[in-house]
């Protein structure tokens, strides 16, 4: 580990579901870290943290920043030497009003807000930053696109707009944006990792965690008739937190990580896995389902029928070699993965 011990590192959002997880793990390893959250009030958003730092004394700072107030960063950012840009604006789809105002323009704010809070720190020397497999990819409909229908990090997302998935149109130009800032100068640099779905036990309260919805669906039972025929890039949520220590501590990592695993889990196979430890849960789907109710009904679910058609029924292989050959990256089984993330589900934290 060597100097990282004793220079602090920032992370953005440790409160979140990901950034929670990077700050017990950061700890662990014996490191000094500050961590902003967007109020130091909210007694059940920072409580994880709290029991963190009476576990780890005098090594946890906690500073109140909001990702949409130039300056705010600043002072929780001086003396690092390494920063995690974890945390983001996520609001379920339902609640988009606006898709400029409500998702793009905080991602694109809060991220130029802690580049400039970078710029004004001298002892930076890497920002990791956490993206998505959605700065990749918008449909996957384009990954059927890719050489050999496989995605790798070469590619980026030209299909989503402010209309059409604002969710990965922002990450997209938050990591563009970032991408441009970092080869402005040459002080610091960057390496960004790039999570598919992330799964996996929640240390806060479940309600905020974008990945978490998804999956309620399964759980309570709206697909106790059969599993529809999505697909999804998944990733374990501790094995998100060592990427990013692992980005920060290998000096020779650059540019992009996609984090997932080489096949892609659908719901069916989650349902498997789970009936397999929890028969008696009645509400988990026994068969899949056909196509056709899923192209009938998606849209009384919120999906649209340009939705289905580009993600329905569609698998395809991820080339995650290079965050296992560069960064050393091994993966849990996905099984301990969706059984740790159900538990958590069926007993809230706290």
């Amino acid at each position: 580990m060597g100097d990282m011990g004793r220079t602090p590192v920032l992370v953005t959002g440790g409160s979140g579901f990901v950034g929670s997880h990077l700050v017990k793990r950061l700890l662990e390893r014996g490191y000094q870290v500050r961590t902003t959250v967007r109020s130091t009030a909210n007694e059940a958003k920072t409580r994880p943290l709290l029991a963190l730092q009476a576990q780890h004394p005098g090594r946890l700072d906690l500073f109140e920043a909001d990702l949409l107030v130039e300056g705010s960063f600043d002072e929780a950012a001086k003396g690092c030497g390494t920063v995690f840009h974890v945390a983001s604006p996520f609001l379920v789809p339902e609640k988009i009003k606006d898709g400029r105002k409500d998702v793009v323009e905080p991602a694109l704010h809060g991220t130029r807000n802690v580049l400039g809070a970078i710029e004004r720190t001298p002892a930076v020397r890497r920002l990791v930053f956490t993206s998505t497999v959605g700065a990749i990819f918008g449909d996957y409909a384009d990954v059927l696109a890719m050489k050999d229908r496989t995605l790798t990090e070469e590619y980026f997302n030209t299909t989503s707009t402010i209309e059409n998935n604002p969710y990965h149109y922002a990450k997209t130009v938050a990591e563009q944006a970032a991408w441009e800032a970092a080869k402005a100068q040459d002080r610091w640099d960057m390496v960004a990792v790039n999570p598919g779905l992330i799964l996996g036990p929640s240390l806060t309260p479940a309600s905020d965690s974008g990945s978490l919805f998804l999956l309620e669906e399964l759980f309570k039972g709206y697909f106790f008739y059969g599993a529809p025929d999505f697909s999804f890039t998944t990733v374990d949520v501790r094995d998100v937190a060592d990427a990013h220590i692992a980005a920060a501590e290998k000096p020779e990592a650059h540019g992009r990580y996609i984090l997932a695993a080489e096949t892609m889990t659908s719901f069916h196979d989650m349902s498997r896995i789970l009936r397999a430890h929890h028969p008696r849960d009645l509400r988990l789907p026994r068969t899949r389902l056909p196509h056709w109710p899923v192209r009938v009904l998606g849209p009384a679910f919120g999906l649209t029928q340009d939705y289905i058609s580009k993600h329905l029924g569609i698998r395809f292989a991820v080339d995650n070699s290079r965050g296992i050959r560069e960064l050393g990256l091994t993966y849990r089984p996905i099984e301990e993965t969706v059984l740790d993330h159900y538990r958590a589900w069926r007993a809230p934290a706290g």
